[in-house]
């Protein structure tokens, strides 16, 4: 059964541009539902009925897993069951019938401007290398509206600072060339100037990635998300994440006058509806909520649920 799995995640990831969380997410959902199928003596996929398909989604009822949690394991199961009769593996899909719960959606977290300020103010406090590079990297990231993952995979030519550009390679190849201000260029120049090669000294084999590690290696997401949570608890944004600014860059953008396909353009989105969600971000709730989300009810759909439960992961085409 694994077989066919990992040909369905192959195809995902090849030929749909399923980004490498989904596709993770993914497997872990089809194990599940491979475990329960080998628990009810069912060791084929032709053998699967709409009834085990059925019984699986009530088992996770049962054990009680969150809505938005089963709407993604729905979505993996009719993709796959979808995948496997399209290329004639199976007679029958046995989810078609079964329809993707709705969950509500929850607008992005977004925090106000003086919050954003003031958590780029504090790498400052120290002129440390990670000092500096803390602060490029925050800078440019809500200057650009950057996912962490994209930050982090960055390389040293990426940055085309004589046109206050950085090149970013995007989701199925959907590269952007996005501006860059004076301050985040000042930052970035400070970083670059004495701070990365320092970094740099502590890895024998050079890196060309642009934000290093104090071993001089690519900094990870896990390793920012450690950084950024270290920041937020000094300013009392204890439940800030990694994706919060790119949030705060698309609300602040449209709040300010921005037109929604140029904010699309800048977050590479491919659909302009999922660009539309920020617009109910404006600067006056932004202030009085800060990082609180709101839920909103919202339509849901086979993608959709399949990327709700990751709301604050990179799977997320937010």
């Amino acid at each position: 059964m694994q077989v066919y799995v990992e040909q369905f995640l192959g195809y995902m990831a090849s030929e749909r541009g399923m980004s490498a969380n989904t596709t993770a997410a993914y497997r872990t959902d089809l194990e599940q539902l491979c475990t329960y199928l080998r628990e009810q003596n069912i060791v084929t996929w032709p053998t699967v009925a709409h009834e085990q398909v059925m019984g699986f989604l009530i088992f996770l009822h049962e054990r009680r897993y969150a809505n938005s949690t089963i709407a993604r394991r729905t979505a993996a199961v009719k993709s796959f069951f979808s995948y496997l009769f399209s290329q004639s593996l199976i007679d029958s899909d046995p989810a078609e019938q079964i329809n993707s719960p709705k969950v509500d959606r929850f607008l992005p977290k977004a925090i106000s401007p003086n919050q954003v300020d003031e958590l780029l103010e504090l790498p400052l406090r120290s002129s440390s290398p990670e000092g500096l590079r803390d602060k490029a990297m925050l800078e440019l990231l809500y200057a650009t509206g950057l996912r962490v993952s994209e930050l982090v995979a960055l390389e040293l030519d990426d940055l085309i600072l004589n046109q206050t550009n950085v090149r970013c390679a995007g989701r199925a190849g959907r590269e952007r060339i996005l501006p860059l201000g004076d301050t985040t260029i000042t930052a970035l120049e400070e970083y670059l100037d004495s701070s990365r090669s320092q970094l740099a000294r502590n890895c024998d084999e050079p890196s060309t990635a642009l934000f290093l590690n104090h071993r001089g290696k690519r900094l990870t997401r896990q390793g920012f998300w450690l950084i950024l949570k270290g920041y937020a608890e000094d300013v009392g944004l204890h439940d800030l994440t990694p994706h919060t600014l790119r949030h705060s860059f698309a609300a602040h953008k449209l709040s300010g006058g921005a037109e929604l396909r140029e904010v699309q353009a800048l977050l590479g989105h491919a659909s302009l509806s999922t660009t539309q969600i920020y617009a109910h971000l404006n600067s006056a709730n932004l202030a009085s909520r800060g990082a609180k989300g709101v839920p909103t009810a919202a339509p849901s759909n086979d993608h959709d649920t399949a990327l709700v439960a990751h709301v604050e992961d990179d799977a997320v085409d937010l």
